[in-house]
């Protein structure tokens, strides 16, 4: 790897951040019904941009505009009551930059097409280089050590990747490197991920996190926007046609100790079940308690959770479980759960290896096991879930591990707010 030096302050300051946070997250299914994917509640009391928000914070980065396309409404809604702590007098901001057409009359056909179609908003911004990241991602990462990487190789991009299994590999773009780090092929969710060179297990898998000289940027999305083969994304187009011509450098991410870091693309049911049930963990690896690198997000005013009765057949209790505030377990027991904001489990019901979103009331003596129930859902009386998945799947979805999800629209209840 190029030697790290320490970053200016100028260097800091003069970085535009970019966030895109328009994808549609089909395959989280109804999850994503009334949400962009970026806006789903994740790890107890955060949505998901706030992972990359407060990466960039914690970094020093403070230039910052999230790039916004689907079903937004939640998301402005949270980035306006959550993170409005920058102070615009000091050319420090968080902005919502809404797909407008600006520059032809089409919504964006592609990640870099979405960067394009800011581009005078982009040109108009006092800055030398341009991060841009997905929203979507669970991980904490100091992008200052990545910057510094990126100045100090003389690259005109950085791409930041992590090492993964070659099965795993296949769902992201691959890149070929040299002993310099210097990107020799790219090949965007390949059938056969070319192993590491020192790793035939392993893969190195791009995070769609990137940098970028401005200038150099600016160069190859307008060349990119004439090019009618062109799909305008950066994975698919840019990167593997700039590679030749221009030095483009991989980033390892990994900890400061040199041992595997923490990044998630919680695309799909199964996995958005598995990373936040692996917040109970004892020691999870992704640490939400840590001080030195602290998670924002908009918190509603809400009571203490709370635990009521005490009888042997009728305890409210929680083991091996995350309870967020407002929840109320009144003679119901939650087993290696995370509940979300103002979750009721009423007497004698049982939550059990579940995921339970913000606002649900669950009635007396049910049962609900490998599950995701999302926001606002209510539960009535006497329901089993998660117990018998031939019935789940007539009104739920099941996912291919046995997860059942179950949303207001399954139950065919009115949905009364689609900022929850």
């Amino acid at each position: 790897m190029p030697t790290v030096n320490s970053l200016t302050f100028n260097e800091t300051t003069n970085t535009l951040s970019l966030i895109l946070a328009g994808g549609a997250g089909t395959r989280l299914k109804n999850l994503t019904r009334w949400h962009s994917k970026p806006a789903v509640p994740f790890g107890g009391k955060y949505r998901t941009i706030d992972f990359a928000l407060s990466n960039c914070i914690n970094s020093g980065l403070r230039k910052i505009h999230i790039l916004t396309q689907y079903k937004s409404h939640s998301l402005n809604v949270h980035v306006q009551k959550g993170w409005s702590l920058l102070h615009p007098e000091l050319d420090e901001f968080i902005d919502l930059l809404p797909a407008q057409q600006r520059v032809k009359n089409d919504w964006y056909s592609g990640t870099a097409d979405a960067v394009f179609q800011n581009l005078d908003i982009i040109e108009a911004q006092n800055c030398n280089y341009v991060l841009v990241l997905a929203g979507d991602h669970i991980y904490k990462m100091n992008y200052q050590s990545m910057l510094e990487s990126h100045i100090n190789s003389g690259a005109a991009m950085t791409v930041g990747c992590i090492k993964c299994p070659l099965e795993e590999a296949k769902q992201f773009g691959v890149m070929d490197i040299d002993e310099n780090y210097r990107v020799q092929a790219f090949t965007e969710k390949p059938e056969h991920p070319a192993p590491l060179p020192n790793d035939k297990q392993r893969a190195l898998a791009s995070m769609g996190i990137y940098i970028f000289n401005k200038k150099f940027l600016i160069e190859q999305l307008r060349l990119d926007n004439q090019r009618a083969d062109s799909s305008h994304d950066f994975g698919k187009d840019i990167i593997p046609r700039i590679i030749e011509k221009h030095r483009i450098v991989a980033f390892p991410f990994q900890n400061p100790n040199g041992s595997e870091a923490y990044w998630l693309d919680v695309g799909t049911v199964d996995a958005y079940y598995q990373a936040n049930i692996d917040l109970l963990s004892v020691t999870p690896q992704l640490n939400l308690y840590d001080s030195d690198w602290p998670i924002w997000t908009y918190q509603e005013q809400l009571p203490p959770a709370k635990f009521i009765f005490d009888d042997d057949d009728r305890r409210g209790m929680a083991i091996d479980s995350m309870v967020s505030a407002g929840c109320i377990l009144s003679g119901g027991q939650a087993h290696r759960s995370l509940l979300f904001s103002n979750v009721r489990i009423n007497s004698y019901s049982t939550v059990k290896d579940s995921v339970i979103l913000p606002n649900v009331s669950i009635g007396r003596n049910c049962v609900i096991q490998n599950a995701i129930i999302d926001s606002g859902c209510k539960i009535t009386e006497n329901t089993s879930i998660g117990v018998d998945r031939k019935a789940d799947k007539k009104r739920f979805h099941v996912s291919a591990n046995g997860i059942t999800l179950v949303s207001r629209d399954m139950l065919e209840q009115e949905v009364v707010n689609h900022v929850a």
